[in-house]
């Protein structure tokens, strides 16, 4: 397998991405994948890899221009970039653009996946346009960033969290639901019973955020109804 990090520039913020594909010379589907309010780590690593190893050309982007952050470190980048107008926007763009140029990508069959704040990155880009097939996220917030585009939305909607997610009340899943109805987006809206917030990351627990927790079912059924939903509009299996 082909890994390797990818400076890119997004206006005048230098950023590292990290790039995965296990079979370079060969075109296939990309992912675009967006990491938490925690920034690039492992976890959004380990997560790249393992769509490269399923056939998938991945690309994990970066939305701070600094990794290793403490908590209280990630929560103001977080603020900072859904608070300033289209941001969130012009750095997950930034990174389709980045990642349709790679070797081994074909640009007719693109999605985007994020996991907390990286699912309401992938949001962001299906409002904006992008040249997407799916947006997929893992326990996503989805109350929008300031600036948040309105437009049409066309790429497939798949968003998945847990009934007992603090971040994600059910007036924000409402107001989902009612935007993607007004849309007619094909979408979808997963609960998963006794869950709670950042479900996907098995280092949470360290954390002891109330309302955060690592759930392995949840964790591997959200997996692989993603799965599920390439195979369907990629034709992959």
């Amino acid at each position: 397998m082909e890994t390797r990090t990818v400076d890119y520039d997004c206006d005048g913020t230098l950023l590292t991405g990290y790039f995965a594909d296990n079979a370079p010379h060969t075109e296939k589907p990309a992912i675009l994948v967006a990491h938490e309010a925690f920034g690039m780590n492992d976890h959004i690593r380990a997560r790249t890899r393992r769509l490269a190893e399923l056939g998938y050309a991945a690309f994990a982007l970066d939305m701070y221009g600094v990794q290793g952050l403490s908590l209280s470190e990630a929560v103001s980048h977080h603020i900072a970039l859904t608070s300033a107008p289209g941001l969130m926007l012009a750095r997950a763009s930034a990174a389709l653009r980045l990642l349709m140029t790679l070797p081994g990508v074909d640009q007719k069959r693109m999605a985007a996946i994020g996991f907390c704040q990286g699912g309401m990155s992938a949001l962001e880009l299906a409002r904006g346009g992008a040249p997407l097939q799916c947006a997929v996220g893992f326990h996503p917030g989805l109350k929008r960033p300031t600036g948040s585009l309105d437009h049409p939305i066309q790429a497939k909607v798949l968003m998945m969290i847990g009934d007992r997610d603090p971040d994600v009340p059910a007036e924000d899943r409402a107001a989902f639901a009612d935007e993607m109805e007004r849309k007619q987006v094909d979408w979808q809206l997963h609960l998963f019973g006794g869950v709670g917030h950042a479900y996907t990351n098995p280092d949470i627990d360290r954390l002891n955020i109330p309302g955060y927790g690592y759930s392995p079912a949840a964790d591997k059924r959200s997996w692989m109804m993603m799965l599920a939903l390439f195979e369907e509009v990629f034709g992959t299996r």
